[in-house]
């Protein structure tokens, strides 16, 4: 298994994954617009996320595994050097539950927060009825926080999203 930065060119393999799990991912996050699940849709998603990069606001990385299949996708997203924050997401195929990848790839995304964009606070926002991320986060040291939920639509139905935090002891610690 290896993650790496998200390409151009992953677009139909990335199509591919998105559709293998819609139904999956819609019961835990907010559905993605129709116009996505098209490839012009996830070209143009990629090259969104790509300009965010470049701009150092993101980290939109794929989890692939041997046959070169992506089974996994994990973003650091609105990244705000100055303020010291960020946020993690991640998305992994229904067939691949239960391997570690959501831990493996919150890993990754935690060890580029600390190293490569110094940040001191990295945010998750979770759904009610998701309980292996919340395992997955807390397991990695975020803690549940008392703001108000986010509201968003799920499987048809509305779910609500609590914020997790993590606060990261700086690159070269010796915890780090």
């Amino acid at each position: 298994m290896i993650i790496r930065p998200l390409r151009p060119d992953d677009a139909p393999a990335l199509l591919a994954f998105e559709l293998a799990n819609r139904t999956w991912f819609e019961q835990h996050v907010a559905a993605r617009a129709p116009s996505f699940y098209s490839l012009s849709g996830v070209t143009a998603h990629i090259a969104d996320y790509l300009a965010l990069h470049d701009r150092g606001a993101m980290l939109p990385c794929v989890l692939v595994d041997e046959a070169g299949a992506i089974v996994g996708r994990a973003n650091l997203r609105h990244i705000d050097r100055v303020a010291g924050t960020g946020e993690v997401g991640y998305r992994i195929a229904h067939d691949a539950g239960g391997r570690g990848l959501g831990s493996l790839a919150l890993r990754h995304l935690l060890h580029a927060a600390r190293h490569d964009y110094h940040l001191q606070t990295i945010d998750a926002w979770i759904t009610d009825t998701n309980p292996g991320s919340q395992r997955i986060v807390a397991k990695h040291g975020f803690v549940r926080l008392d703001l108000a939920p986010q509201a968003e639509t799920c499987g048809g139905e509305q779910r609500w999203a609590y914020a997790w935090r993590c606060v990261l002891a700086p690159a070269g610690d010796a915890t780090s």
